[in-house]
């Protein structure tokens, strides 16, 4: 069902769809972010990446992956060979939930009901975007597409289609990089991350060839 506007006409561009998303009160998370954070990116980009919810930075900013997170994933993209400029950038919940502790404010995962009341956003973000291939980062964001609990180790590395047909890949979030403390472990990760976006662009090639 297409989010209507408030003239009651469906909305057909990211524009109004973020100003639509900044009034959400799907979930009681509005309540304690800063705003909203939409997706970002080319209109009818080819590669949509779904994270799981924005972070600090991006609570504040309003924009997806602007942190720490953002530079590892613009840097793998770089390294796979895929624009970000090329790709649409969003997450699977739109408001940054967290918990304070002191003056700083924790990263804290949505829960499952979170989740499925914002999937009503990212399904209004697909039919806009139309992406021939989507990347989960994240058990969050596989959990959004797939409309079920989903295991990264398992599904990882394969070249998987959700319900409609759109082909889709599983793999980590790119915040979980840098939680790994030895160096080796982190470039190894690093490396299979940057094969998982490849992945997506080669099928991305296929289809356009």
């Amino acid at each position: 069902m297409p989010v209507l506007n408030d003239a009651g006409l469906p909305i057909r561009s990211l524009k109004a769809l973020a100003v639509a998303e900044a009034a959400c009160t799907r979930c009681p998370l509005y309540k304690f972010a800063t705003q909203a954070v939409p997706g970002e990116g080319r209109a009818h980009s080819r590669l949509m990446l779904v994270g799981e919810q924005p972070g600090d930075k991006e609570d504040l900013a309003g924009k997806p992956f602007v942190g720490p997170a953002g530079r590892i994933l613009d840097q793998a993209l770089a390294d796979a060979g895929i624009a970000r400029s090329d790709t649409f950038v969003t997450n699977a919940v739109k408001h940054f939930k967290f918990e304070e502790r002191g003056k700083r404010r924790l990263h804290k995962r949505p829960n499952a009901y979170e989740i499925e009341r914002c999937k009503w956003w990212l399904d209004q973000e697909r039919a806009i975007v139309k992406p021939a291939a989507i990347v989960a980062l994240g058990a969050s964001a596989g959990r959004s597409l797939f409309g079920r609990i989903v295991t990264i180790a398992k599904m990882r590395g394969q070249a998987l289609q959700l319900a409609d047909g759109t082909a889709a890949f599983v793999t980590i979030h790119p915040s979980w990089l840098l939680r790994i403390e030895d160096e080796a472990d982190k470039k190894r990760e690093y490396r299979a991350f940057v094969d998982d976006l490849r992945q997506a662009a080669k099928v991305l090639a296929a289809q356009a060839a």
